[in-house]
């Protein structure tokens, strides 16, 4: 049991805050977030035995609190809205040129820009969507790491980061523009055309 408690204190609290944070982009309500923290760490508690010590405590927390919102959620709605944009979307596969062009131009966007314009846009997501970028950009989870706190493949969590990231700059257009990216896929922040090879990777038919 001390052994239990020393892991707990030592592993798992550290990561309250960041906790804290994805709780609140889920639900919008202080209140909640704080509520959905509390259960995440007394299931985390419970089924502390689970937990191989020296692993990813921070990647163990997020997928406890990624199911108790979702459990909440059905709670909340007996047919809960789910969209499934990889039946509607045509995604580049996740090796594509063009798509890792793309994402490089974002991992851009997301280093450069701060301010309340990005929450709102984050905030704005269909929920799939916000989840990966808050897991991968806001805190640094690796694919493979996403992939199972979210219980997807690791192809889903490239294409659904690809397609947040594209939803992202329309809704961030204006405020990119403000900080000198004129076409996030054309030109650079200084105005200047990417590279041969880049222009053949951004090209589309």
């Amino acid at each position: 049991m001390a052994e239990n408690h020393n892991i707990f204190e030592k592993e798992l609290l550290p990561h309250i805050d960041a906790l804290k944070t994805f709780a609140f982009h889920l639900t919008y309500d202080e209140d909640d977030a704080n509520d959905l923290v509390q259960e995440t760490y007394m299931k985390a508690h419970r089924f502390i035995d689970k937990y191989i010590q020296g692993t990813n405590a921070k990647a163990w927390l997020f997928k406890i609190l990624k199911n108790a919102y979702i459990n909440q959620y059905r709670k909340r709605s007996k047919q809960p809205t789910r969209v499934d944009f990889e039946d509607i979307v045509n995604y580049h596969d996740s090796d594509d040129s063009t798509m890792q062009g793309y994402l490089d131009l974002r991992e851009e966007l997301f280093d450069s820009m701060m301010g309340d314009e990005v929450t709102i846009a984050i905030n704005a997501l269909p929920i799939d969507f916000r989840t990966v970028v808050l897991l991968c950009d806001v805190e640094g989870f690796t694919y493979e790491e996403i992939s199972k706190i979210i219980d997807v493949p690791i192809g889903t969590v490239r294409s659904r980061l690809f397609r947040a990231r594209n939803m992202l700059k329309e809704k961030l257009k204006n405020y990119a523009q403000k900080l000198g990216y004129k076409d996030m896929r054309g030109e650079n922040k200084t105005g200047k055309k990417p590279s041969d090879d880049g222009d053949a990777a951004d090209e589309e038919a």
